[in-house]
């Protein structure tokens, strides 16, 4: 596509021998913002009015960024110039690096702002507007990443794309400067030639914008998908593929399910190798935990350093499912220990959770997670320095290089060989203790302090599945605040849901993931806490999600609001990537509201919307692992639990105890208390008749909404769970 224009340039992806980023400059206080002129005066552009950290990052670069809107678009149209987008996100290392590059650069910031209207774009702020474009430079150049570069027509139209640009030309590939300058000259003298290059591109958006509908996929694809994972699994440093390894802790929460359906001890032990792997590799932070965003060799130990909400979320579900699963401890003290991460690192005061940590700090990536081994013996001492720099394979020469010339630096990634044996753990955590500490002096990774609803959804979601499975107050505290945090200033009155909050302000309209990564969350925590108000609030942004964005000629979920901004196209997908899709999410979401609450409409909804994209499963079904594990969930047997009697009874708790032992993630659990009409009642009809017997606490156990005679202890309630499960 778009051959007429790319034969000008080599587009190729990011350099290795790039410059560190910036360091950056405090930014002024809102009050001294507020008197700002519209353009931002002259030592800031109009980003400076934005609440996106990614936005401020660049407020004081002389490029004459504009957010996206249409002041941008009217003055292109008026000044009769194209659009120079740059779309990227806060942690973004590559960002950091061509932002120091060129961005800060003047020579360039000239050129840019003599021909082009420039744009900056969060992409996670617009997840719409980078799915767009990210479709484009994947068409043009074969692979994606941020930053991404796109310069396009005034009505939004791209004629290139590509990602990282070095300032000025290297061999084999061509700088910035050379880019714009190119297409300021074409833009002069062949704009017809780049508009028709760009009616091109938007026609085979649109026609890449349609799902690829089929027949309603079954319990084969579980298999299908199960020996891609077997093929692709790496035997000796465990994941899947090679180098860059990313976690796509979903793929293991799948094959947690399908050890339970089949009985296949294979693929229960690749999720226990790579968990392990993880946990022992340079992806984990050994030292104040969490994990960071994917390793760049097929090992695990060197990572790009960013550590991300989703990523800790989702890692610790998959860790959740693989302890309550095949009770391996270590499983649980790792996703103890992230979650002991987010707490203490990304939350906010109002109970909301931080998007993220960056990479870089002191204009380098990495600088604040690496040690040298003097450094180590500095702060334990000779001899107890000595012994952790063995365990944690911290040398004197270094195993970490430096980006630009990839020699050694005398800085470690530490990171174990073996797990910690049993009596050394005490040792191990005195001494990480005394180094997190000192770690705790040097200068910080810039904190990503916006508020996102769609990945504390996910958040919300992990905290609830471990409050359940390790019987954790605290962390269901944690999830029932950031819940009614979402709820109430992420909420508008109308029950729209908002996309971002960020120093007392939300704002942007939502989109699919937000309601749907959200309702994952919501569904969760009334597993974890009872408190129907949850099941309500599910109930009620499902019914806002089907009514603003669901496809009501072909099935399926759009990205977007039908009372959204218009682009290009109207994106409708179900690949996910890193993050599952909203509509992989949202087919989770309806299976199992469904059984909770019995509603025809929830079922054949969730039916429509696989259907929607049955081609495209049954073509790859290891692309969508949370459909997966929806289609595990439709293929049973399903069961509902309904545990009745009075809230804090201790006869109740030990029967939602006995209910919520074993990993059996096709059953949900219900609480009905005593009382007439109680709001379960009302949520879950089926519900109202089953009340506790005789004042006891009681237990109905239902099979695809046929229930057995009602049990009243913990060991009958067993025998019925063993009794009716027909799965190994």
């Amino acid at each position: 596509m778009c051959r007429a224009i790319l034969f000008l340039l080599l587009v190729v992806s990011m350099s290795s021998d790039a410059a560190t980023g910036p360091v950056r400059a405090p930014l002024p206080s809102p009050e001294e913002i507020s008197t700002l002129p519209p353009d931002g005066g002259e030592e800031f552009n109009r980003l400076i009015f934005e609440q996106s950290p990614y936005l401020l990052q660049h407020a004081r670069n002389p490029v004459d960024w504009h957010p996206w809107g249409e002041e941008a678009f009217a003055k292109a149209r008026a000044e009769n110039k194209p659009i120079f987008l740059s779309i990227g996100y806060t942690t973004c290392h590559w960002c950091h690096v061509m932002e120091h590059e060129s961005f800060e650069d003047e020579e360039v910031a000239r050129a840019i702002n003599a021909g082009f209207v420039p744009i900056k774009v969060d992409r996670e702020e617009r997840p719409d507007i980078d799915e767009v474009y990210m479709t484009v430079t994947q068409a043009m150049t074969g692979s994606g990443g941020w930053p991404m570069t796109v310069i396009m027509s005034p009505d939004k139209k791209p004629f290139f794309a590509g990602t990282y640009f070095p300032k000025t030309d290297r061999p084999g590939r061509s700088g910035l400067l050379t880019i714009l300058g190119v297409f300021q000259q074409l833009w002069t003298e062949q704009r017809e030639k780049l508009l028709t290059e760009s009616d091109r591109v938007v026609a085979f958006l649109q026609s890449r914008a349609t799902a690829t509908a089929g027949e309603l996929p079954g319990a084969a694809m579980l298999e299908q998908a199960y020996g891609h994972f077997l093929q692709t699994f790496d035997p000796k440093n465990a994941g899947f593929g090679g180098a860059p390894k990313f976690p796509v802790p979903p793929n293991l929460s799948f094959l947690v399910r399908y050890h339970r359906r089949s009985g296949e001890a294979p693929a229960m032990d690749m999720v226990d190798r790579t968990l392990t792997a993880m946990r022992l590799g340079g992806i984990y932070d050994q030292i104040g935990f969490g994990v960071h965003r994917y390793s760049t060799d097929r090992v695990w130990l060197v990572p790009h350093f960013e550590k991300m909400l989703y990523d800790q979320a989702l890692f610790v579900m998959a860790l959740t499912d693989a302890y309550q699963a095949g009770g391996n401890p270590s499983h649980a003290e790792t996703a103890r220990e992230v979650l002991r991460y987010v707490l203490r690192d990304l939350t906010a005061p109002e109970g909301g959770f931080y998007s993220a940590e960056d990479a870089d700090s002191e204009g380098k990536e990495g600088t604040f997670y690496l040690w040298t081994s003097r450094e180590v013996i500095e702060v334990l001492g000779e001899s107890e320095g000595a012994w952790f720099n063995q365990l944690f394979q911290i040398v004197p020469e270094g195993n970490f290089l430096e980006e630009a010339t990839r020699a050694q630096t005398g800085e470690s990634i530490p990171h174990l060989r073996e797990p910690v044996p049993a009596n050394l753990r005490e040792r191990v955590e005195a001494a990480r203790r005394k180094l997190f500490e000192h770690r705790e002096t040097r200068v910080h990774p810039q904190k990503d302090d916006k508020i996102l609803t769609d990945w504390n959804g996910l958040m919300i979601a992990a905290l609830a599945r471990a409050a359940v499975v390790f019987d954790s107050k605290d962390y269901e505290e944690a999830a029932t605040r950031a819940a009614d945090f979402a709820l109430t200033r992420l909420r508008r009155d109308d029950g729209r849901l908002l996309k971002r909050y960020r120093a007392g302000q939300a704002g942007l309209s939502a989109h699919l993931e937000d309601y749907a990564f959200l309702v994952w969350g919501l569904i969760e925590l009334y597993q974890a806490s009872f408190e129907p108000k949850y099941l309500a609030a599910a109930l009620e942004l499902t019914e806002v999600m089907n009514a603003h964005f669901w496809d009501s000629k072909d099935g399926g979920y759009f990205m977007t609001a039908d009372d959204s901004e218009e682009l290009l196209v109207r994106s409708k997908t179900l690949y996910g990537g890193a993050i599952p899709s909203g509509n992989a999410v949202a087919s989770l979401n309806l299976a199992r509201l469904h059984r909770m609450t019995g509603r025809a409409e929830l079922g054949e909804r969730v039916g429509e919307l696989l259907r929607a994209f049955g081609q495209s499963i049954m073509d790859a079904p290891y692309s969508f692992p949370v459909v997966l594990q929806t289609i595990d969930f439709l293929a049973g047997p399903g069961r509902e639990i309904v545990i009745a009697g009075e809230r804090g009874d201790p006869a109740v708790k030990d029967l939602l105890a006995a209910a919520r032992k074993d990993f059996r993630p096709d059953q949900v659990v219900l609480f009905r208390p005593n009382g007439e009409n109680p709001e379960i009642a009302r949520l879950a009809p089926f519900t109202a008749a089953q009340e506790a017997i005789g004042g006891k606490a009681t237990a109905y156990v239902c099979e695809n909404f046929a229930c057995k005679l009602p049990v009243q202890t913990v060991s009958e309630l067993e025998a019925l769970l063993h009794g009716t499960d027909s799965k190994p």
